[in-house]
């Protein structure tokens, strides 16, 4: 390997440069793996308070019988709900607080991806955790501060939104670097349970403290992304060449960027970007309505804004639901309800690895989307109808609903969204895979901040009327690709397949 200037991170400096230079790439991948698996992780588990402690805040439960927790106690006494989300306008409130966040979180997606690709992607990465941790405890502060103002929570969720949109583009863009297309799907499906883990440990965390008051819910998962932050300073390396290799897409995806991407565009506009790949401006940052333009990136964009509408749903209000739903006849504690809620990414972990495998062994992620979302239809409609009768039930169902939910929308936001950011027609652009994933995840966003917001009217009408919402979403983002998955079912056919 010919000698090369290395460009790495400090913590580094802790190893001397022998022991450095004697690390191979697969070193290098495990712990770009491991950081940005653990740094979006922290992401979403700074991202999971709020929907544990609406039932804290919101009105108290309408119900004869009284809410039991693991220790058999009556706990709906404490259950008074805080201004200005205690009253008969609460659930609104809370919706609109999720509404706050999520459009800010949207918005800044846009821009995020759009400067991601233009500075250092691991100082963009550190600032934006470090920030939204120091917003998500200022959240919490309310608490002690005894903070009344609807429009103080509403602020700071803005500016939370903010600072979080930095990381998803941040984390693919990284991944995007280091592993090129072979077995793409599953490594991203595995790498994608960040999601879930996060999902799961903010779950948990903030529910083991809500009896200590809920704004310990914000802070110990706004300290754990600080730390979790300087983590990422000291040790992730963004590019395979900063350590001293060639990108392994660079070796990988030149061979095979015909086969992997014909089924997003003709084969003849493929060739052509490949004859213009020794582009000069090859590493200059793709342009904002260039990557709309870019074959599939508009259809996943628009599937996704309905799937992450449902996924989001069920992560802002699923212990909301739970803890008002009587299970076998009685109503779940707020912390029961919260602990139990983590099922449902305990299925999202094994639908995003799903997905991810049955992608890469079909070559077809537009069809492996649209099985996944088809068959969530009726698992919403088992889920609604059958998990109230039992806890057994009731976890079966609604692990099977994550599994099924989780698996689409991990695999566009991942795999799909790398393939789409390194493909042909970027002419061997190098530097268009944050701007590309931006634009996917920012617009799945704008259905995330949708759903919640809908759930929060909607829910005081009945519950019913709120999975007919989820199940049309559904729809809708299959509907956006069967083009796609038609034009991959054509093309296994013409190959005796």
């Amino acid at each position: 390997m010919e000698t090369r200037t290395l460009k790495l991170s400090p913590g580094y400096s802790l190893f001397s440069a022998t022991k450095i230079a004697q690390k191979n790439i697969v070193f290098f991948q495990i712990c770009v793996f491991l950081i940005t698996f653990l740094a979006y992780a922290s992401f979403h588990a700074s991202r999971k308070p709020p929907s544990i402690v609406k039932s804290v805040l919101g009105p108290e439960v309408q119900s004869n019988e009284a809410a039991i927790s693991e220790t058999g106690r009556n706990s709906s006494s404490t259950d008074t709900g805080w201004a200005p989300f205690d009253g008969e306008r609460g659930p609104h409130r809370l919706g609109e607080l999720d509404l706050a966040f999520l459009s800010a979180y949207s918005l800044g997606m846009y821009f995020a991806g759009h400067i991601g690709d233009r500075i250092d992607l691991r100082l963009f990465l550190t600032f934006g955790m470090v920030a939204s941790g120091v917003s998500t405890i200022v959240f919490g502060l309310g608490y002690w501060w005894k903070i009344h103002s609807l429009g103080f929570f509403l602020v700071v969720q803005i500016v939370s939104g903010l600072f979080q949109s930095t990381g998803w583009p941040c984390v693919v863009a990284v991944v995007g670097n280091w592993f090129g297309k072979a077995k793409r799907g599953l490594i991203m499906g595995i790498w994608n349970s960040h999601t879930s883990v996060g999902n799961i440990v903010g779950s948990v965390v903030s529910s083991s403290v809500l009896d200590f008051g809920w704004g310990w819910s914000f802070v110990l998962p706004g300290i754990f992304i600080i730390l979790v932050g300087i983590l990422v300073f000291l040790f992730l390396v963004v590019n395979p060449e900063d350590a001293g290799f060639v990108s392994p897409g660079k070796e990988i995806e030149m061979s095979s960027e015909v086969e992997s991407m014909k089924n997003l565009e003709e084969i003849n506009g493929e060739e052509e970007g490949l004859l213009h790949s020794e582009h000069p401006d090859s590493t200059a940052a793709i342009g904002f309505l260039e990557a709309w333009r870019l074959p599939g990136v508009a259809p996943y964009a628009f599937c996704l804004f309905f799937s992450k509408l449902v996924a989001y749903t069920f992560l802002y209000w699923l212990p909301f639901y739970i803890r008002h739903t009587a299970v076998a006849g009685k109503h779940l504690s707020n912390k029961t309800a919260g602990m139990l809620s983590t099922i449902f990414d305990i299925g999202g972990v094994f639908g995003g690895i799903m997905a991810g495998y049955i992608s890469d062994m079909t070559e077809a992620r537009a069809l492996t989307s649209i099985l996944f979302l088809i068959f969530s239809i009726p698992s919403l409609i088992l889920y609604r109808i059958y998990g109230s009768f039992s806890m057994s039930t009731n976890i079966v169902l609604m692990c099977l609903s994550g599994l099924l939910v989780n698996g689409p929308y991990a695999l566009i936001t991942t795999a799909v969204a790398a393939d789409l950011g390194t493909q042909s027609s970027i002419n061997g652009n190098s530097r268009a895979l944050a701007t590309v994933t931006a634009i996917i995840d920012g617009t799945g966003s704008v259905g995330a901040a949708l759903g919640p917001l809908l759930t929060g009217y909607i829910s005081t009408r009945g519950w019913n009327s709120v999975f007919v919402m989820l199940i049309l979403a559904i729809l809708f983002a299959a509907l956006f690709l069967i083009h796609l998955a038609h034009t991959e079912i054509r093309s296994k056919m013409s190959e005796g397949r």
